[in-house]
């Protein structure tokens, strides 16, 4: 992965792969840009989930850990 401007990459986990992004990145534009728009998915950075309506405001930091995954209802 290429991210914008090469003097402000970040290193970060994404569902356990170490990869590059941009800095100043959103999590939405994160995953737009992964192709991992999904419904029902719930994520979450360094251990803590980010409810879906502030993924436009979280802003990817460097060295964070984030899981993205399917939320599956059960009884």
């Amino acid at each position: 992965m290429v991210a914008r401007y090469a003097e402000e990459a970040m290193q970060i986990l994404f569902n356990d792969q170490p990869m590059q992004c941009a800095a100043g990145q959103t999590v939405h534009e994160l995953l737009e840009q992964l192709d991992q728009r999904q419904a029902g998915a719930a994520l979450a950075i360094n251990h803590q989930i980010v409810p879906r309506e502030q993924w436009t405001q979280h802003i990817v930091q460097d060295g964070d850990q984030i899981l993205l995954f399917q939320v599956i209802a059960g009884g």
